[in-house]
């Protein structure tokens, strides 16, 4: 077995208030991609009816900016060894801001898909850089909670964008309808993402930098500096603390591809189980939830006011559990959490397949189902999202800020997040053409049945990182 790794030294129980602020402010970033889901999720079925959109066109609208996402995730990682990660911040927010005002007011969905493309790139780039600024600024005995912070913001965003799309909607009599202005409520829940795009920037501008990248950049005295003022601590832990981060970056100031080269078919091990982490977290289904719950609740007989409460209430519940999740991530560890949840994600999401199974087609084509069974596919798919908001949903985040070695993390963060990006769009993007053609029970199974193998990749591969400091990562870890 591998020896464990050394115990990092006695540190203060508390974490200090300006380190928990900067958690708080870089976490922000989550809000952009939960308010931008809930939108898509609140305003795609009055675009589609506005711009007579197909099933395959509707899919494209609704996923096309988590394209963008994998694009922005995928360059994040380079520009910020460049730019440092708080100006890659300010300029994710600045991107999307600029993107809710273009979609608001696209003629055409011509012109509407090259803006959702734009605005999931600055979406991808903020993903990367929250999960980094946290886990380089958050002690290791506290990381799991305040990584988790970018999931609850994610939660909170897709919260509030629904509340506000359900308020537009009954306002103006439907999201097609006239809100202000001579603009349809759809619109205006584009131009609503304004308000995440200035909360993230203005919090991003205020942010100090990452002292693991001024000491990469030979900032030293910068990193100190910060160090200081985040954590208080006096010269000689400073001094301590900018010795080891300089020690793990090595002669590895920046990083490419080239350095995720290993043994384990052309990748480092730990690449590899960071891939499979990220792929994980949107196979399970989980944004297929979200972007058309409400289509989904229409779908089996709910109006459309009803349908966007259902998911509303949806998005309450992940909130609820997120902030259940980020108390426990510390206390129980990574994997025993991270396998209970894909246990309970597997079961949920079979008893949501067997619901459907029970569901008759009308004579227009609509979904017919039994009222008990309606109620049984309501609930499961809340279990559904307890479970996964409980474990997977912040400590996929958590893992990935993590995980890596310092001479890789940049690097590997943003390959990772790339695909967690890439498979999210391609989930996203199938899921109204497969559940037509296959049916909602044969998708929804199909879930079930990859949530129950992240049971057996979660025990046989993932390391356990709860405890151990950033300088302390391997590059072939395994598990214990």
């Amino acid at each position: 077995m591998t020896p464990e790794p050394p115990v990092a030294s006695p540190v203060p129980a508390r974490v200090p208030g300006r380190v928990v602020l900067a958690c708080l402010a870089a976490a922000l970033g989550g809000l952009l991609f939960g308010f931008d889901t809930s939108v898509v999720n609140s305003a795609v079925g009055a675009l589609s009816e506005h711009f007579e959109l197909t099933a395959s066109m509707r899919g494209m609208v609704a996923s096309l900016s988590l394209l963008g996402c994998a694009v922005g995730a995928w360059f994040a990682g380079s520009v910020s060894e460049r730019l440092g990660r708080v100006k890659v911040m300010v300029l994710s927010a600045l991107l999307f801001g600029v993107c809710a005002v273009l979609a608001a007011f696209a003629p055409s969905v011509a012109l509407l898909l090259p803006v959702r493309l734009l605005a999931g790139v600055g979406i991808g780039a903020a993903s990367v850089m929250a999960p980094a600024y946290i886990a380089e600024v958050a002690p290791a005995r506290a990381r799991g909670r305040l990584g988790g912070l970018q999931q609850l913001f994610i939660t909170i965003g897709i919260f509030v964008a629904l509340a506000a799309g359900l308020a537009m909607a009954r306002a103006a009599g439907g999201a097609a309808h006239e809100l202000w202005g001579g603009l349809p409520a759809w619109r205006w829940m584009f131009l609503a993402e304004l308000v995440p795009a200035a909360l993230y920037a203005l919090a991003a501008f205020r942010l100090p930098e990452s002292p693991r990248y001024l000491v990469s950049q030979g900032r030293e005295d910068e990193a100190k500096a910060v160090l200081q003022r985040l954590t208080g601590v006096g010269d000689r832990e400073v001094d301590d603390t900018v010795h080891e981060i300089r020690a793990s970056i090595g002669e590895h100031a920046t990083t490419s591809l080239r350095d995720l080269r290993g043994s384990a078919l052309g990748l480092k091990p730990i690449v590899w189980i960071g891939l499979g982490v990220a792929a994980l977290i949107q196979l399970s289904g989980i944004n297929a939830v979200f972007v058309y719950s409400t289509s989904l609740w229409e779908s089996v007989g709910f109006t459309e006011s009803r349908a966007l409460t259902m998911s509303l209430v949806t998005a309450a519940v992940n909130i609820a559990v997120t902030v259940v999740a980020i108390g426990l991530a510390d206390r129980f560890g990574r994997r025993p959490m991270l396998a209970a949840g894909s246990v309970g994600m597997a079961v949920s999401l079979a008893v949501t397949a067997f619901a459907f199974g029970h569901a008759t087609t009308s004579a227009s084509g609509e979904l017919v189902f039994p009222q008990v069974w309606a109620m049984t596919a309501l609930v499961a798919v809340n279990l559904m999202v307890v479970s996964f908001g409980l474990t997977w949903g912040p400590l996929g985040w958590v893992l990935l800020g993590e995980m890596f070695p310092h001479s890789i993390r940049a690097t590997a963060l943003a390959v990772a997040t790339a695909v967690q990006w890439f498979v999210n769009y391609g989930v996203t993007r199938s899921f109204p053409v497969v559940s037509e053609s296959w049916g909602l029970p044969a998708t929804y199974g199909t879930f079930a049945a990859i949530s129950a193998f992240a049971v057996f990749f979660v025990l046989r591969f993932l390391p356990e990182t709860k405890g151990r400091t950033l300088e302390q990562m391997g590059d072939g870890a395994r598990a214990g």
